[in-house]
């Protein structure tokens, strides 16, 4: 930072209560006031270098002492005794920090070359022009101080020349950039980077005012020499640099000391921010557009700038991350710590734009692998939620169900997140069980996933009985074409409930009676696509008959809960095993189908 020296004397100003004076022997002969302040001075050294108090003074008369009043003076108190010490050939010094005040005050003053030769007006201004404008920091500092003095740095030109110069130094080749700048990246040390980087500027400019950083950024988009990328570089520095941030946690609202005056500002910042960002897609990343809806939504921003938001998200949401959508929650007992709702509402906007695209492209791989990027981006966001205590099922289905069949080309990473909500939540109602677990098909699991599924006691029996039907029809497709096995035989093809460490296995009287069905039992393979489509329904759907039986199983082991039918140590689940389920409703089917045959 560079600095002007003016004068050559000692400071010899003092107050005196609420009166700054100058010592000397000579009496004081003009008193200024300006606001709460008056000053007891000299007329011999200020009129000759002041045209203002020259005129004022000649208006007064021949009164001994003059009273001026200067309450408008630009600057107030702080500018004028700068001007003032400037009279009295007092050294003051000038640099970025106070020069728009002082300008402001010497041009109100008129201590221009028209009154006296060398006068403030002209130092001033050649200090500006081969000082700060010259420098990269100072037009910086300069730039931001006439944001307390705006309409007087407007009409004296300080504003416009400041930010000429600033445009002019980014643009500059970063290969020639001489003067000292900021950058604290992560990971960036000067010491090993020899190359400027291309954003260097971006953090220098976030230290300006919200309405002064708009009229820089909209002076070099007016240019068009610079990327869309850089731009939406400088406002992400500067959200970062003002906007709370929303991915730590946050204290409760009740207890932020925020007052509604800040409040205000930051979703003045925030609006302004969105209102700049380029229109080009990849200017700003998706994360950096989820953060800023989230920040929406917590300092409660306009309709107009959430929706702006959610569609921009919308447009680049494959592009996103797990991490870019964990967005905490105010910490309140018996709330969730996850902003779900965030996410659920730019999925629906998501589902909303693909509907719009005509049926042709949904055969597009393009298309195909961009929304099944969602799907896997969103289970993957399921599975670090459901370990949430506190999240509702209720949100869980919510986000689950956005989501539209052909986005998962399996369930296997829907069931993990599944399991892990019923493992974080044991307490969970046979009735939130159930609405959990509908929103998994059970035809979508891999082998590996439904060996699981079968030996999973925290799944509903529905469910299981879902994955072990839709398993022996598989392994029945399998050998249809060579012989359809026996209801007998089903269900010793059907896995049991194993052991205590889970595993699943085949006793030795299951292998000896499957022996013992297959010698017995050996059908043409014409009837082996019948007796399948029997069994089937159109909707993918568990037979009626199956369905019947599961629903009286599924009564039966409630009022066992509630200890209506205690025997013992009351029916449990093992006595509704879903194979012996299953096993009833493919005889009931077999033997009918037979009666229909005959």
């Amino acid at each position: 930072m560079k600095f002007m020296k003016l004068g050559t004397r000692p400071d010899t100003f003092y107050t005196e209560e609420a009166t700054r004076t100058v010592i000397s022997d000579i009496p004081s002969d003009i008193v200024i006031q300006i606001n709460d302040t008056n000053y007891l001075l000299h007329k011999f050294p200020l009129l000759p270098k002041c045209g203002l108090l020259q005129r004022l003074c000649s208006d007064s008369g021949d009164s001994d002492i003059v009273t001026i009043e200067l309450h408008d003076l630009p600057g107030g108190e702080d500018a004028f005794e700068l001007c003032a010490k400037f009279c009295y050939g007092i050294m003051i010094n000038v640099s970025a920090h106070n020069f728009v005040a002082l300008f402001c005050a010497a041009k109100f003053l008129r201590m221009t070359e028209s009154v006296e030769k060398g006068n403030l007006v002209l130092k001033l201004e050649a200090f500006f022009m081969s000082c700060i404008l010259e420098g990269w920091k100072d037009s910086i500092i300069t730039l931001q101080n006439t944001s307390k003095l705006p309409e007087w740095s407007e009409t004296y030109g300080i504003t416009r020349k400041c930010i000429d110069s600033i445009v002019e130094k980014i643009l500059t080749p970063p290969a020639k950039v001489s003067w000292s700048y900021t950058y604290t990246r992560p990971g960036y040390s000067k010491k090993h980077h020899h190359s400027v980087p291309k954003d260097w500027w971006t953090e220098d400019i976030s230290d300006l005012d919200i309405d002064l950083f708009r009229c820089l950024i909209t002076a070099i988009r007016s240019t068009y020499m610079l990327s869309p990328q850089l731009i939406g570089e400088a406002l992400h520095v500067y959200a970062s640099r003002w906007l709370p941030d929303t991915t730590k946690n946050r204290p409760p609202e009740s207890s932020v000391s925020q007052t509604e005056e800040l409040m205000e500002k930051n979703r003045r910042v925030l609006e302004t921010i969105v209102s700049m960002i380029p229109g080009e897609r990849e200017s700003v990343s998706v994360g950096f557009m989820l953060r800023l809806l989230s920040i929406a939504n917590y300092l409660g921003a306009s309709p107009m700038t959430k929706t702006e938001l959610i569609r921009r998200s919308t447009l680049q949401f494959e592009e996103a991350t797990v991490n870019d959508l964990l967005f905490p929650l105010p910490s309140t007992s018996g709330r969730h710590s996850y902003d779900i709702d965030l996410v659920v509402s730019v999925l629906e906007s998501l589902v909303v734009l693909w509907r719009r695209i005509s049926p042709t492209a949904s055969e597009n791989s393009q298309f195909l692998v961009s929304i099944r990027k969602v799907g896997k981006l969103i289970d993957s966001y399921l599975l670090v939620v459901a370990k949430d205590v506190n999240m509702p099922v209720s949100k869980i289905v919510s986000l689950a169900e956005a989501l539209p069949d052909i986005a998962r080309l399996d369930h296997d990473d829907l069931y993990k997140a599944i399991n892990s909500y019923l493992k974080e939540h044991p307490d969970l109602s046979k009735a939130d069980k159930k609405r959990l677990c509908r929103i998994l098909d059970c035809q979508k699991l891999s082998p590996e996933v439904r060996a699981h599924a079968v030996k999973n006691e925290r799944l509903p029996l529905r469910t299981v009985v879902q994955v072990l039907f839709f398993e022996q029809e598989k392994g029945s497709k399998e050998t249809g074409n060579k012989l359809l096995l026996p209801p007998e035989l089903i269900r010793n093809h059907t896995p049991t409930i194993g052991d205590d460490q889970g595993k699943l296995k085949l006793g030795l009287d299951e292998k000896s009676s499957r022996g013992e069905s297959t010698r017995r039992t050996i059908t043409p393979a014409g009837n082996t696509e019948k007796d399948q489509n029997k069994m089937k329904r159109s909707d993918g759907k568990l037979p009626l008959e199956l369905e019947k039986k599961l629903i009286i199983a599924e009564t039966e082991e409630t009022e066992s809960e509630k200890g209506k039918e205690i025997r013992g140590e009351g029916m449990s689940r093992s006595k509704l095993d879903p194979k012996r389920i299953i096993t009833k409703g493919s005889r009931s089917d077999n033997s009918r189908d037979k009666g229909r045959d005959r």
